[in-house]
């Protein structure tokens, strides 16, 4: 990790020697939580729940953030490769369907040191829970080691992403970081219960008076992967809750009923699969409690 180059900023931080990254983390690994989840897309949670470990830090300065306890100020529990591999098992042990790691990218080269060690004892699938922000080259370390990857498609817009998530280049790392996805995994697969073993699940979280960067987004992943051996997942659950009130006003509302029901006309007429979210999802109540 020597003049770190993990994510897209690249930004060359020595964290090996405690130098705190863009990423807002340093040499160790932090967790922030590790427990069943059941609020994932149907046939991630499905009826046992998603193995979750939140990974404190992320390469992604979001305005609206909701895990910011965890994203900016770091919190979480250092722990070593051999840790993260024993709470790892611990967790697969439970009986939830896959194991879902979030938000991992600036850990990747020590995450897939763990993930070869214990995937020969993992009989459920290993989940990649991005923001989307990646470098092809250091998704290849995964390769062989993730089963299902689940990114975010936030932005095709340069002006919103610098503005919104201080990553300017968003778009051309994300599209190039589905098409090495997919790549890996290829179409989606799900067992005889419906639950997902491998594939790509893409999301997108719509964002009070941004349809016309939504239809994008939409459009920009139809030209890059076959829709129709993927899964996209339309989140309506944004909330300014989290917002700084010196935010653009648009993010210190919540989408309405006809932004999110055009931008799902733009999905169906690209022949997108996938998952769709009611009103009711724009709620904190969805956030999970960091302080457990």
């Amino acid at each position: 990790m020597s003049a770190c180059v993990l994510c897209p900023h690249q930004c060359g931080a020595d964290r090996e020697n405690g130098e705190i990254g863009l990423c807002h983390v340093g040499d160790k690994i932090r967790i922030a939580r590790a427990a069943p989840h059941h609020f994932e897309e149907p046939p991630i949670s499905g009826t046992k729940g998603s193995g979750t470990v939140f990974f404190a830090g992320c390469s992604l300065s979001c305005l609206f953030c909701q895990n910011q306890k965890i994203s900016r100020e770091a919190v979480g529990r250092a722990v070593d490769e051999e840790e993260l591999a024993e709470i790892l098992l611990a967790l697969a042990d439970t009986g939830v369907h896959n194991l879902n790691l979030v938000t991992a990218t600036h850990y990747t080269d020590r995450v897939a040191r763990v993930l070869t060690r214990i995937k020969p004892r993992l009989k459920i699938p290993v989940v990649w829970n991005s923001s989307g922000y990646e470098r092809p080259e250091t998704l290849r370390l995964l390769q062989g080691l993730v089963d299902i990857y689940l990114p975010d498609f936030k932005y095709v817009s340069p002006t919103l992403s610098a503005a919104y998530s201080g990553a300017p280049d968003y778009c051309r790392y994300a599209t190039a970081a589905i098409a090495e996805m997919y790549r890996q995994v290829g179409p989606v697969s799900f067992d005889e219960n419906g639950i997902l073993q491998r594939g790509l699940v893409i999301r997108h979280l719509v964002l009070p008076g941004c349809r016309e960067n939504a239809a994008a987004v939409l459009k920009t992943i139809s030209d890059t992967v076959p829709t129709a051996h993927i899964r996209l997942s339309l989140l309506r659950q944004y909330t300014p809750d989290f917002a700084p009130r010196s935010a653009p006003k648009n993010l210190l509302r919540r989408v309405t009923t006809y932004e999110y029901e055009q931008v799902l006309k733009k999905a169906l007429l690209l022949d997108f699969d996938g998952f769709k979210q009611k009103k009711g999802s724009a709620t904190v109540g969805y956030t999970p409690d960091f302080d457990i």
